[in-house]
């Protein structure tokens, strides 16, 4: 590993003991190196819940941001979790984590294998979703599915879930740097005219659309 490389993993690391210090998440987390969401945008999602303290948080894939947006709840006292996981191992990860802080009464990781849907005549793999809650979505958060199930895996997001999202709901959508991310940005808004975009240069992207209904 290069001198360079050693520096930005320390900072990388400083930037995650930082966001662990404000949410006095000390007893460990389920990092991965190569799956969970950098420091930077798990700030914003972090920031967003904070500040504007929404009542149902809505996430595809579940991990970090789970347990990270469940303390959020928590500090709160306002709002619950619901996430999306394909993989039960994963899954039950999570919800050990959860248990673990104390935050099962804050989020719900919902198995939800991949399964086949037709939209727009395009066939996609995405999450079955027989046990998501009849709410109306506040933020939704989308790090998920893998990209490389699929060409633009994520895009099935917007079309599936347009119906259950509040009005002004705010989607923040990570790894955006990417081709297929930036293509699917652009199919949403070919899609539904009234949202807004802000794309933020975090450390992979990040896409944040407000939907106007």
């Amino acid at each position: 590993m290069s001198s360079s490389e050693k520096s930005g993993l320390l900072e990388g690391l400083d930037a995650y003991n930082a966001i662990i210090e404000r949410l006095n998440l000390h007893k460990g987390i389920p990092y991965s190196h190569n799956w969970s969401a950098a420091a930077d945008f798990l700030n914003l999602i972090i920031e967003h819940c904070l500040k504007y303290r929404p009542e149902t948080v809505f996430e595809c894939s579940s991990g970090l941001t789970t347990l990270m947006l469940a303390r959020c709840c928590q500090m709160n006292n306002h709002g619950h979790v619901y996430s999306l996981e394909n993989g039960s191992e994963y899954a039950d990860k999570t919800r050990g984590y959860l248990a673990m802080y104390g935050l099962s009464n804050y989020a719900t990781v919902i198995d939800a294998p991949l399964e086949r849907y037709v939209i727009n005549h395009r066939e996609y793999q995405w999450y079955a979703m027989d046990g998501c809650p009849e709410r109306h979505i506040d933020m939704l958060v989308i790090d998920g599915p893998p990209g490389f199930i699929q060409k633009h895996s994520r895009y099935p997001a917007l079309p599936l879930l347009h119906e259950a999202l509040a009005e002004r709901c705010v989607l923040y959508m990570d790894d955006a740097a990417r081709e297929d991310e930036r293509e699917i940005v652009k199919m949403w808004q070919s899609e539904f005219s009234r949202i807004e975009h802000r794309y933020v240069a975090t450390e992979r992207g990040c896409s944040v659309l407000t939907i106007n209904k």
